[in-house]
């Protein structure tokens, strides 16, 4: 057993530098993790002693669903369910092929052009809904909001656009570690090769303003070094190119770098309060410090690289390969709420006291989205939406939606019946 904690604290320490999440970074993460999330290991010198000692008695887990009535979601009744249930059918092009999904779907998927009242009344049969809880039991949990930004491009240089949007590099190396060890599946490393060695792949400022080393893999050239910095952020946005022709680019692949908040070092460096933080206001003072902007930007390693999605998408695809649906999609933790599922949302409007109560479909992950109650919310494409998707961060509540199992009769029965009235089973 001491070997094999041995053997994965070496390999850790070889290729930390290189290691990254799957999943792609899609809001303002969370204060920057060790190199490598897996369950803490005692150093190698101490861990002899530390398996002879008495183990800690594990804390008492509180189960992360709840099963609850309709009535305690806040502003269940009031939503336009109709919009909802589009959604939610979209999910089930991926989710008709999962077992427990199945019968839901094929009902979903039945319904044509139906009105809020009938869109209810599918939820409220074929649904038990569950409320969210974390580890402690507390039902509250952070919002944060995320957009597909728009940018002024070309697919050559000139003196207008100089900076370029680029294609996953041919010799960026990725090593999946469940071949190794199936307990760290959900990681891969991120490098390249010199000479017999492996080593961390170029980071932002190596990229940047280095010796061009990913010359050749140019998709777009951009007009605004703040903006891409952003799109880089968000995972996936469009470039406007000067014939007027927009075009969908997406997450291809990260250099394996963490990622490093520049907002938090703003704040390390009283360079901006906790109030001001904002998307709006960062990209300001960025330009209105330009050397230092530059060198701020820099101290972000993380690096993303993009591809180029043919002409039917005008939504960006999220983790199940389904383009979002502008406020009625959501970036949420797998762990705890399955992709595809329905997903009742309780918060408020950005900036407001306005209640924002609705029924989400959990479509999307990130990179920053962990925990039980986290959540993601996508507000849709271009400045608009990243006007309000900046100054989103609040507590909010969530509801999971999961099918019921239930015989055939009943079903039935309750879809006749008027919405509010179906029974849970």
């Amino acid at each position: 057993m001491m070997k094999r904690y041995l053997a994965v604290v070496f390999l850790l320490l070889f290729l930390s530098a290189c290691a990254t999440k799957t999943s792609p970074p899609v809001a303002e993460p969370e204060p920057t993790p060790p190199p490598v999330e897996i369950e803490a290991l005692p150093p190698a010198e101490e861990f002899v002693q530390a398996v002879e000692e008495e183990p800690p008695v594990p804390p008492e887990k509180v189960d992360p669903l709840l099963p609850v009535p309709w009535e305690e979601i806040d502003g269940w009744q009031f939503d336009q369910h109709r919009q909802a249930l589009e959604t939610f059918q979209k999910s089930c092009q991926t989710l008709i092929r999962r077992i427990r999904w199945q019968r839901v779907c094929e009902e979903a998927l039945n319904f044509n052009s139906p009105d809020d009242q009938t869109a209810q009344r599918f939820f409220e049969t074929f649904f038990q809904p569950h409320q969210v809880r974390n580890e402690d039991g507390s039902v509250e949990g952070l919002i944060t909001g995320y957009y597909g930004p728009e940018l002024a491009g070309s697919r050559v240089r000139t003196k207008k656009y100089q900076y370029p949007l680029y294609a996953q590099p041919d010799d960026l190396l990725i090593v999946d570690l469940d071949e190794i060890y199936p307990e760290l599946s959900n990681y891969r490393l991120r490098g390249r090769v010199v000479g017999n060695r492996v080593v961390p792949y170029f980071n932002r400022e190596s990229i940047d303003h280095g010796e061009n080393p990913l010359q050749g893999h140019e998709l777009f050239w951009v007009e605004d070094p703040v903006e891409l910095f952003f799109l880089h952020i968000q995972g996936s946005g469009r470039i406007r190119l000067p014939s007027g022709e927009r075009i969908m680019v997406n997450y291809a692949n990260q250099n394996g770098h963490r990622y490093r908040s520049i907002g938090r070092l703003l704040l390390q460096r009283k360079a901006m309060t906790r109030n001001q933080m904002s998307m709006q206001n960062i990209a300001r003072w960025v330009r209105k410090n330009p050397e230092a902007g530059k060198q701020l930007l820099a101290e972000n390693p993380s690096y993303v690289f993009f591809r180029e999605l043919s002409a039917e998408y005008t939504s960006p695809p999220g983790a199940l390969g389904i383009p979002l649906t502008a406020e009625r999609s959501i970036a949420v933790d797998p762990r705890t709420i399955p992709l595809g599922a329905p997903v009742f949302l309780a918060t408020s409007v950005p900036g407001t006291e306005q209640p924002l109560q609705q029924l989400m479909v959990a479509q999307d992950t990130g990179g920053a989205i962990k925990g039980r109650v986290r959540a993601d919310f996508f507000w849709g494409m271009g400045n608009a939406a990243g006007q309000i998707a900046g100054r989103m961060k609040q507590s909010g509540r969530l509801w999971l939606l999961l099918p019921k199992l239930a015989d055939e009769n009943a079903l039935q029965s309750q879809l006749m019946a008027e919405p509010g009235q179906a029974q849970i089973n």
